[in-house]
């Protein structure tokens, strides 16, 4: 089997999901080419997982000081570029696609009649699941962005549908939590606005992560440039984590008992709804601006909550290998049966609770 594999490269969340499947790719040894879209080549880092990996330009959103900017979005994003790359990739190597969202490969594709599945987060609002700020454009974002014959949509709670748990590959530490630190990750956000946002709390430690060329620090308040390797152990040892609400983030801080504190990027429908499913879930606490106020509610007052999800990346690969791939079905029920959650209500065994949505 021989795979071509498109990821959207925006955010670093879908970058992240690709690097847990390439993991399991690799161990299973099956053949995966590997195509990212959505960023600059140069904008990149710790790609090693991914081998001769190739970028194109594809479609990407513009976001500024925390919201979506749709006439810069228009004017950044070229669909003569998008069709001449779609038109020239030949995708006559592979038995298989799959896209995390991303339009390129999607495309490809369905213009070649090759079998794709879509991956990722997105496609979970294929189903009926909580939502917020939807409307005719997010609904036709989400359907033609980057269509799949398959879709195995990641969510935190299966809401009745047959949807997946996250992917959330975690790294175990076993170095101690320190209950005043705080890792922050808002890219979409003013880097004063952050200052701000957290200044009044001397007594915990903000540790930052951002487009910065060098660590800094000023008091209680660590600046880090991006680095998975860094990202990761302050991840695992920080108590709480202020992000906005994307989805892979958000999983790994819930995998592994961290507070959470989002702040959903205004004009986007799947953050919007992520932020709705958190709080219905009781896993998060959110706010519509980059507030102090919320930040001492949720300092205060907000406690953890951790829900312990399966191995889904490696459970996928078998599938792709062994499975029917028209039925995700029974794939789904085996991997809710797995999962660990005292704050949410069990999975239903019984394949007729599913609600078709």
């Amino acid at each position: 089997m021989k795979i071509l594999y498109g990821v959207q490269a925006t955010g670093n969340g879908h970058i992240t999901r690709a690097r847990a499947l390439a993991k399991q790719f690799a161990q299973q040894g099956i053949e995966v080419d590997y195509l990212f879209s959505g960023r600059a080549a140069d904008k990149f880092f710790d790609m090693e997982p991914f081998g001769r990996w190739q970028c194109k330009r594809g479609l990407t959103f513009v976001h500024e000081a925390g919201q979506l900017n749709i006439p810069k979005t228009l004017q950044q994003n070229s669909l003569k570029t998008l069709h001449s790359d779609i038109k020239a990739l030949d995708l006559s190597p592979y038995d298989l696609v799959l896209t995390d969202f991303e339009p390129i490969t999607a495309w490809a594709a369905r213009n070649q009649q090759t079998t794709c599945i879509g991956v990722g987060h997105q496609y979970a609002f294929y189903k009926n699941v909580p939502r917020r700020g939807d409307n005719v454009i997010s609904r036709a974002i989400m359907r033609h962005f980057a269509p799949a014959d398959i879709h195995l949509g990641l969510h935190w709670h299966h809401f009745g549908q047959p949807i997946l748990p996250p992917i959330a590959e975690v790294h175990e530490s076993d170095i101690s939590t320190d209950t005043n630190k705080i890792l922050v990750y808002l890219g979409f956000e003013s880097h004063d606005d952050i200052v701000q946002m957290i200044e009044p709390f001397k007594s915990h430690l903000f540790v930052i992560y951002g487009p910065y060329p060098r660590y800094q620090s000023d008091d209680n308040i660590q600046f880090k440039p991006l680095s998975r390797e860094g990202f990761q152990k302050d991840l695992a040892t920080c108590n709480g984590v202020i992000c906005n609400a994307g989805f892979e983030l958000a999983s790994e801080a819930i995998q592994l008992g961290k507070k959470l504190l989002v702040k959903p990027l205004h004009g986007q429908m799947e953050q919007l709804s992520n932020a709705k499913a958190l709080e219905t879930l009781g896993i998060g606490m959110t706010m519509d601006s980059l507030d102090s106020r919320a930040v001492k509610g949720w300092l205060d007052n907000f406690e953890a909550k951790q829900i312990q999800y399966p191995n889904v990346a490696e459970a996928i690969v078998d599938w792709l290998q062994h499975s029917n791939l028209q039925d995700t079905h029974i794939l789904a029920e085996q991997l809710w049966a797995q999962v660990k959650s005292p704050h949410i209500s069990p999975f239903e065994q019984n394949m007729g609770q599913w609600q078709i949505a």
